[in-house]
């Protein structure tokens, strides 16, 4: 597997100063979308960096999902990841946001991130303040996901469900939203090379849909 970084698209953020939350959230504010895109096809998406994905997604039924993206309310921000469950059907052991698979109980893509960062990690839904959202995510794995970025309280507590989730753990926006810490990473995958997005933090790896997802929160927000 071979790494490079990514050229800053933009010089808005500097890559030393912490960010400061009220700066991002009048920006998010400001340039997220107000309302989720349900019907048009995902713009961002794995098959982004490696194209020869998007025949193999659009050749089978394209299911719906949604994420939040749990930005915590400290003077210095962070977000909250979790550490998928090795046994999951779906990208185990892997570093991603609450969410899952929209239901038809859901009132729509807010209503199901609330929902599963609640079924999740225990995280309590009037502790969430919506800002917005980005564009739909396709996955490879056929997930059309719709990202809802939400301010956190910082009281917040959690009850993680260990048949899906087994570990929360934060990141500092800063170190998220820094150019500096955004790869592109290549290997084998279903007989293509595959390019992902990718950020190593401490120990930890975030990489593929985590990692496309905060890299198009950053291009949002600050490009």
């Amino acid at each position: 597997m071979t790494a490079v970084p990514i050229p800053s698209a933009t010089a808005d953020v500097p890559d030393s100063a912490p960010l400061a939350l009220d700066d991002f959230v009048a920006r998010a504010r400001a340039r997220l979308l107000h309302a989720p895109d349900l019907d048009g096809e995902a713009p961002r998406g794995d098959h982004e960096l490696t194209p020869e994905f998007r025949p193999l997604v659009y050749g089978r039924p394209v299911r719906a999902a949604a994420v939040l993206i749990p930005v915590i309310a400290r003077a210095q921000p962070s977000v909250l990841l979790t550490l998928r469950s090795p046994h999951l059907p779906s990208h185990a052991g892997q570093i991603a946001f609450p969410g899952g698979k929209i239901d038809p109980a859901d009132a729509g893509p807010l209503d199901a991130a609330l929902r599963e960062a609640e079924e999740e990690v225990g995280l309590a839904r009037s502790l969430v303040s919506p800002l917005g959202y980005l564009d739909p995510y396709l996955s490879r794995t056929g997930f059309r996901i719709v990202p809802v970025v939400g301010l956190v309280r910082p009281e917040f507590g959690l009850t993680l469900n260990p048949g899906e989730v087994d570990e929360a753990f934060e990141v500092p926006l800063d170190f998220l939203m820094s150019p500096a810490n955004h790869q592109r990473h290549t290997r084998e995958a279903e007989g293509l090379r595959r390019t992902f997005h990718a950020m190593a933090y401490e120990k930890r790896f975030i990489w593929g849909v985590t990692a496309g997802i905060l890299r198009s929160l950053y291009e949002r927000i600050y490009a």
